[in-house]
Protein backbone atom coordinates (compact mmCIF):
# COMPACT_ATOMS: atom_id res chain seq x y z
CA UNK A 1 0.00 0.00 0.00
CA UNK A 2 1.28 3.24 -0.90
CA UNK A 3 0.34 7.28 0.11
CA UNK A 4 -2.22 8.74 -2.30
CA UNK A 5 -1.18 11.76 -4.09
CA UNK A 6 -3.37 14.59 -3.16
CA UNK A 7 -3.78 17.92 -4.83
CA UNK A 8 -3.47 21.36 -2.60
CA UNK A 9 -6.86 23.07 -3.37
CA UNK A 10 -7.24 25.08 -0.79
CA UNK A 11 -11.01 25.71 -0.19
CA UNK A 12 -12.35 22.88 -2.43
CA UNK A 13 -12.18 19.11 -2.44
CA UNK A 14 -11.17 17.21 -5.17
CA UNK A 15 -13.31 16.40 -7.91
CA UNK A 16 -14.79 12.82 -7.71
CA UNK A 17 -13.64 12.24 -4.58
CA UNK A 18 -16.42 11.17 -1.40
CA UNK A 19 -15.98 12.98 1.80
CA UNK A 20 -13.49 11.11 4.08
CA UNK A 21 -15.62 8.81 7.19
CA UNK A 22 -13.09 8.12 9.74
CA UNK A 23 -10.20 9.57 11.50
CA UNK A 24 -7.68 7.54 9.83
CA UNK A 25 -8.73 8.30 6.61
CA UNK A 26 -8.34 12.09 7.54
CA UNK A 27 -5.03 11.10 9.13
CA UNK A 28 -3.98 9.86 5.46
CA UNK A 29 -5.23 12.84 4.36
CA UNK A 30 -3.25 15.04 6.39
CA UNK A 31 -0.14 13.36 6.06
CA UNK A 32 0.02 12.83 2.61
CA UNK A 33 -0.47 16.74 2.34
CA UNK A 34 2.46 17.18 4.83
CA UNK A 35 4.60 15.06 2.91
CA UNK A 36 4.21 16.81 -0.32
CA UNK A 37 3.66 20.42 0.57
CA UNK A 38 4.89 20.65 4.35
CA UNK A 39 3.67 20.29 7.55
CA UNK A 40 4.05 24.60 8.29
CA UNK A 41 2.57 25.40 4.45
CA UNK A 42 -0.30 22.82 4.84
CA UNK A 43 -3.43 24.53 7.35
CA UNK A 44 -6.51 22.95 8.91
CA UNK A 45 -8.60 24.29 5.91
CA UNK A 46 -6.52 22.57 3.06
CA UNK A 47 -6.99 19.41 5.05
CA UNK A 48 -10.56 20.02 5.49
CA UNK A 49 -11.14 20.58 1.44
CA UNK A 50 -8.64 17.46 0.52
CA UNK A 51 -10.61 15.26 2.60
CA UNK A 52 -14.20 17.27 1.95
CA UNK A 53 -15.29 17.73 5.41
CA UNK A 54 -16.08 20.60 7.31
CA UNK A 55 -13.14 22.37 9.19
CA UNK A 56 -15.25 21.78 12.55
CA UNK A 57 -15.33 18.23 11.60
CA UNK A 58 -11.31 18.06 11.76
CA UNK A 59 -11.45 19.66 15.00
CA UNK A 60 -13.69 17.40 16.39
CA UNK A 61 -11.05 14.52 16.02
CA UNK A 62 -7.81 16.94 16.40
CA UNK A 63 -7.48 19.45 19.16
CA UNK A 64 -4.75 21.43 16.69
CA UNK A 65 -2.89 20.73 13.66
CA UNK A 66 0.32 19.64 15.56
CA UNK A 67 -1.92 16.85 17.26
CA UNK A 68 -3.00 15.47 14.23
CA UNK A 69 0.38 13.48 13.18
CA UNK A 70 0.37 12.22 16.61
CA UNK A 71 -3.69 10.27 15.80
CA UNK A 72 -5.24 8.60 18.71
CA UNK A 73 -1.96 8.87 21.03
CA UNK A 74 -3.90 9.59 23.94
CA UNK A 75 -6.43 6.15 23.57
CA UNK A 76 -2.63 3.82 23.22
CA UNK A 77 -1.66 5.66 26.15
CA UNK A 78 -4.78 4.01 27.69
CA UNK A 79 -4.28 0.64 25.96
CA UNK A 80 -0.78 0.67 27.39
CA UNK A 81 -1.56 1.28 30.86
CA UNK A 82 -4.27 -1.49 30.38
CA UNK A 83 -1.60 -4.13 28.83
CA UNK A 84 0.37 -3.17 32.01
CA UNK A 85 -1.94 -3.90 34.38
CA UNK A 86 -2.64 -7.57 33.46
CA UNK A 87 0.75 -8.83 33.62
CA UNK A 88 1.19 -11.02 36.12
CA UNK A 89 3.14 -9.75 39.02
CA UNK A 90 6.16 -12.19 38.52
CA UNK A 91 6.78 -10.71 35.23
CA UNK A 92 10.24 -8.97 35.28
CA UNK A 93 10.09 -5.38 35.15
CA UNK A 94 11.63 -5.15 32.29
CA UNK A 95 10.44 -7.88 30.49
CA UNK A 96 6.85 -5.84 31.11
CA UNK A 97 8.06 -3.11 29.49
CA UNK A 98 9.25 -4.66 26.73
CA UNK A 99 5.80 -6.40 26.06
CA UNK A 100 3.91 -3.74 26.75
CA UNK A 101 5.51 -1.34 24.23
CA UNK A 102 5.49 -4.45 21.24
CA UNK A 103 1.62 -4.24 21.66
CA UNK A 104 1.82 -0.15 21.51
CA UNK A 105 3.66 -0.24 18.81
CA UNK A 106 2.03 -2.95 16.77
CA UNK A 107 0.98 -1.95 13.54
CA UNK A 108 -1.24 -3.45 10.48
CA UNK A 109 0.75 -4.23 7.52
CA UNK A 110 -1.45 -2.11 5.39
CA UNK A 111 -1.10 1.15 7.73
CA UNK A 112 2.71 0.81 8.24
CA UNK A 113 3.26 3.16 4.88
CA UNK A 114 1.12 5.59 6.92
CA UNK A 115 3.30 4.72 9.99
CA UNK A 116 6.71 5.08 8.38
CA UNK A 117 5.20 8.93 7.26
CA UNK A 118 3.97 10.02 10.83
CA UNK A 119 6.85 8.92 12.36
CA UNK A 120 9.03 10.67 9.63
CA UNK A 121 7.05 13.77 10.21
CA UNK A 122 7.31 13.62 14.23
CA UNK A 123 10.75 12.59 14.35
CA UNK A 124 12.24 15.59 11.53
CA UNK A 125 9.80 18.25 11.72
CA UNK A 126 11.03 21.25 13.43
CA UNK A 127 8.08 23.12 14.31
CA UNK A 128 6.22 19.48 15.97
CA UNK A 129 9.41 19.35 18.52
CA UNK A 130 7.86 21.36 21.04
CA UNK A 131 3.97 19.14 21.28
CA UNK A 132 6.17 16.06 20.51
CA UNK A 133 7.91 16.86 23.95
CA UNK A 134 4.83 17.04 25.74
CA UNK A 135 3.53 13.56 24.05
CA UNK A 136 7.16 11.79 24.87
CA UNK A 137 6.68 13.27 28.39
CA UNK A 138 2.93 11.70 29.01
CA UNK A 139 4.41 8.05 27.41
CA UNK A 140 7.62 7.99 29.86
CA UNK A 141 4.92 8.51 32.97
CA UNK A 142 3.15 5.65 31.62
CA UNK A 143 6.13 3.77 32.00
CA UNK A 144 7.52 5.33 34.64
CA UNK A 145 4.38 4.60 36.85
CA UNK A 146 4.64 0.76 35.78
CA UNK A 147 8.19 0.51 36.97
CA UNK A 148 7.29 2.76 40.48
CA UNK A 149 4.42 0.22 40.68
CA UNK A 150 6.52 -2.75 40.55
CA UNK A 151 9.24 -1.53 42.45
CA UNK A 152 7.49 0.20 45.35
CA UNK A 153 8.19 3.62 44.93
CA UNK A 154 7.19 6.97 44.05
CA UNK A 155 6.59 7.86 40.50
CA UNK A 156 8.78 10.44 40.41
CA UNK A 157 11.47 8.62 42.57
CA UNK A 158 14.63 8.92 40.70
CA UNK A 159 14.52 4.95 39.68
CA UNK A 160 11.34 4.87 37.86
CA UNK A 161 11.77 7.67 36.27
CA UNK A 162 15.48 6.75 35.03
CA UNK A 163 13.61 3.45 33.29
CA UNK A 164 10.80 5.58 31.80
CA UNK A 165 13.93 7.91 30.12
CA UNK A 166 15.92 4.73 29.01
CA UNK A 167 12.86 3.43 27.62
CA UNK A 168 11.98 6.45 25.24
CA UNK A 169 15.36 5.91 24.57
CA UNK A 170 15.59 2.62 23.47
CA UNK A 171 12.18 2.71 20.96
CA UNK A 172 13.06 6.20 19.63
CA UNK A 173 16.40 4.54 18.75
CA UNK A 174 14.89 1.79 17.06
CA UNK A 175 12.52 4.01 15.16
CA UNK A 176 15.05 6.47 13.81
CA UNK A 177 16.97 2.77 12.86
CA UNK A 178 13.88 2.28 11.14
CA UNK A 179 13.45 5.20 9.08
CA UNK A 180 16.95 4.78 7.80
CA UNK A 181 17.44 1.40 7.22
CA UNK A 182 15.42 -0.16 4.17
CA UNK A 183 13.42 -3.42 4.86
CA UNK A 184 13.85 -3.06 8.47
CA UNK A 185 11.16 -4.59 10.50
CA UNK A 186 10.20 -2.15 13.09
CA UNK A 187 8.87 -4.99 15.60
CA UNK A 188 12.11 -6.67 15.58
CA UNK A 189 14.04 -3.54 15.92
CA UNK A 190 12.18 -2.46 19.26
CA UNK A 191 12.41 -6.23 20.52
CA UNK A 192 16.41 -5.92 20.17
CA UNK A 193 16.28 -2.48 21.73
CA UNK A 194 14.32 -3.62 24.92
CA UNK A 195 16.41 -6.38 24.89
CA UNK A 196 19.07 -4.55 25.29
CA UNK A 197 17.84 -2.87 28.26
CA UNK A 198 16.55 -6.09 29.60
CA UNK A 199 20.58 -7.62 29.83
CA UNK A 200 21.62 -4.18 30.72
CA UNK A 201 23.06 -2.55 27.57
CA UNK A 202 26.00 -5.18 27.94
CA UNK A 203 25.23 -6.71 23.98
CA UNK A 204 24.65 -10.32 25.50
CA UNK A 205 22.06 -11.99 23.70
Amino acid sequence: MSATSIERVPGQRRAGRRPVTSRSEIEHVALDLFTRNGFETTTVDDIAAAAGIGRRTVFRYYASKNDIPWGAFDEQLGRMRSVFAALPPDVPVMTGIREAVLDFNEVEPAELPWHRQRMQLILNTPALQAHSTLRYEAWRQVVADYAADRLGLPSDALLPQTIGHASLGAALAAYERWLRVEGAELRSLLDEAFRALENGLTGAP
